[in-house]
């Protein structure tokens, strides 16, 4: 006989910091880190006490319809929210993983009111000026982050298809600078554009291509 699977229970880590005394928590997650292309983004979001908005989940399992109507909601009804990226630039002079860092403490510095608490997704937490809980999966289990994580993802893919605009060649808008064969073929034709992430490129261009 089959099992059945529990719900997910959507506020289990908002609720165990607020016992904790955490007041004001923040959920916080990236998007874009494996791209060839575009800057790396992260979205920080505090919702109301007991919030969980229809529909939210990780965002990767969302379509990009859905994702844009969340996105609306989400900002309507956090008492914060932010986003903040960093560039591609920035990404090859410190590394995805710094520059993802760099992206998160951007979008929580514009929370008013401050957070007490960060929950984060994934197991590497990055420095910021209050203290941070990781959550493995948290996109897939926890309201806030599942938020932040579509406002990252939103916010993302709507600067790559204004930059589809701007270098038509790639084909940006559909794969928002991530690794597809159509993307791979385009850089072997048309070489990288300025907006590509140089660091990303040596297995695809060659050993010999230079930063």
């Amino acid at each position: 006989m089959k099992q059945e699977q529990q719900p997910i229970d959507w506020l289990r880590y908002e609720r165990e910091t607020a016992q904790e005394g955490y007041s004001i928590v923040c959920g916080i997650d990236e998007a874009g880190r494996g791209p060839l292309a575009g800057p790396v983004f992260a979205g920080a979001v505090i919702l109301p006490e007991g919030c969980v908005i229809p529909g939210v989940k990780d965002s990767k399992k969302l379509t990009e319809k859905k994702r844009e109507e969340l996105y609306s909601v989400i900002i309507e009804k956090a008492v914060a929210w932010g986003v903040g990226f960093a560039t591609e630039q920035e990404i090859d002079e410190i590394n995805i993983l710094q520059a993802t860092f760099l992206a998160m403490r951007r979008a929580a510095a514009k929370l008013n009111p401050a957070p007490q608490l960060a929950l984060v997704d994934g197991n590497r937490a990055p420095l910021l000026p209050m203290p941070v809980r990781t959550i493995v999966k948290g996109d897939g289990c926890c309201e806030s982050i599942a938020a932040a994580s579509i406002l990252a993802k939103v916010s993302r893919d709507r600067l790559m298809r204004k930059v589809d605009t701007l270098y038509p060649m790639y084909g940006f808008a559909k794969h928002k600078g991530y690794g597809t064969a159509q993307h791979r073929q385009a850089l072997l034709q048309f070489g990288p554009c300025p907006i590509h992430r140089k660091t990303f490129l040596k297995k695809i261009l060659g050993s010999s291509y230079e930063k």
